[in-house]
């Protein structure tokens, strides 16, 4: 899926008129309740299993980050080989969430859910999958990290219980060896580190 204004791949789509957008031509503005699209999207969510799950989870972190080496809490994963779980609409790849345990913690290494299927509830349903998993293995926290100008991702984890508990100045610009565009045109330089405590 590509931009509707640069052809760049598309990381979002609006959320009034569902045209995709890369992070460059995606704006951050206040919607009200009544403006917002909610698909409410019937899907299921599975652990990966198979070579073409992980390809396709590739497919989308390439999409979106355009490199599958992720930097978060100063570990360095490769997304496409940590333990997942995919989001499916009937037989469509909608989404995914990696996962990797450390110490007390379940780290999210990585979310992404594709364009088409944003706004749908399936972001959602795959933190609970996380949440669940973390509890499973007696984890007391689920952390994730995003970049500094991702005023979208950061909204999304805080309404769903995390906190901001650690900015990492520079440390995204340091990675690149430079400062990139994010969404908005905003600089990318500091990891944001948040965190959700579990019953």
């Amino acid at each position: 899926m590509k931009c509707a204004y640069c052809r760049r791949p598309a990381v979002y789509v609006c959320i009034k008129c569902g045209a995709p957008t890369c992070e460059l031509h995606a704006k951050e503005s206040v919607v009200c309740p009544s403006c917002i699209r909610k698909k409410g999207t019937k899907h299921t969510v599975k652990k990966v299993s198979s070579k073409n799950e992980k390809d396709k989870i590739r497919a989308l972190v390439r999409q979106f980050w355009g490199e599958e080496e992720q930097l978060t809490f100063n570990i360095k994963f490769n997304v496409s080989e940590q333990p997942a779980y995919v989001a499916q609409v009937g037989n469509e790849f909608a989404g995914f969430i990696s996962l990797s345990e450390n110490q007390d913690s379940l780290i999210i290494v990585a979310l992404g859910v594709h364009p088409e299927y944003q706004d749908s509830g399936i972001g959602h349903s795959l933190i609970k999958k996380a949440e669940a998993e973390a509890t499973k293995l007696q984890k007391k926290k689920l952390l994730v990290s995003t970049s500094n100008d991702d005023l979208p991702a950061l909204g999304f984890y805080q309404s769903l219980g995390f906190q901001i508990f650690e900015v990492v100045p520079n440390a995204i610009a340091e990675k690149h060896g430079t400062t990139l565009a994010g969404v908005g045109g905003l600089p990318i330089r500091d990891e944001l580190r948040l965190q959700k405590t579990l019953k």
